[in-house]
């Protein structure tokens, strides 16, 4: 494994300063990219989709929990599958105190295809307080665009009408995960063998994740 080169402070003072220099070059872009998601269309949601929860059955508005903006995590469950995702469950680790997200009026949810039945039970084994719904027998995982795999899409509520303004997937969910960005602030990164430099990772993408009560002490 190759490691970084020794230097003196100074030497190292040096190289940190030219690197902040693209790091706010960077923050600035993202701030950028950030306010043209904002300034996204967005369409609306006319279909009826009913959702099964802890407390009955609910509507596509009722997840808003009366807040303004609405975030939904697809996470990947088949009906009558028994893989449980171990990427999609990073993500459900990631997620922070809601109570954040709420005080900016907004409502963060998952979803899966799969039944009740087969979510709690899992929920149960992470430990996860995230509200969790089912979409089992109705389109919504379909129609999000989602097909077999994970998502994220943002709905906005203005009043009683529900409109759709963002969807992201595949590498747009690495955003979502913390551990990933503690991971690239270190030498040896995600330590994944696309990284560069190269000799630091061995990993393909993402092929190290695993339920956390599954990896090896």
């Amino acid at each position: 494994m190759t490691l970084p080169q020794v230097v003196s402070p100074e030497e190292w003072q040096v190289a940190r300063d030219e690197l902040l220099v693209k790091e706010k070059e960077l923050t600035r872009a993202q701030d950028a990219l950030n306010a043209e998601r904002r300034s996204l269309p967005m369409t609306a949601i006319d279909k009826e989709y009913v959702f099964d929860g802890p407390r009955g059955q609910v509507t596509l508005l009722d997840l808003f929990e009366g807040r303004r903006q609405l975030i939904v995590y697809h996470f990947m469950m088949a009906p009558g599958s028994k893989h449980r995702c171990p990427g999609c469950s990073m993500v459900a680790d990631n997620i922070g105190h809601l109570a954040h997200l709420h005080a900016r009026d907004t409502t963060l949810v998952l979803v899966s295809p799969a039944p009740l039945s087969e979510i709690e039970p899992f929920r149960k084994r992470m430990g996860w307080t995230v509200p969790w719904f089912s979409a089992y027998g109705n389109d919504f995982t379909q129609d999000g665009g989602v097909g077999d795999g994970f998502g994220v899409s943002v709905f906005l509520r203005d009043g009683e009408r529900v409109y759709r303004t963002y969807f992201t997937t595949n590498r747009g969910g690495d955003q979502l995960v913390g551990t990933l960005r503690y991971l690239d602030l270190t030498p040896l990164g995600r330590q994944e063998e696309w990284e560069q430099p190269a000799g630091r990772g061995s990993s393909g993408p993402g092929h190290w994740w695993r339920l956390h009560d599954e990896y090896d002490s």
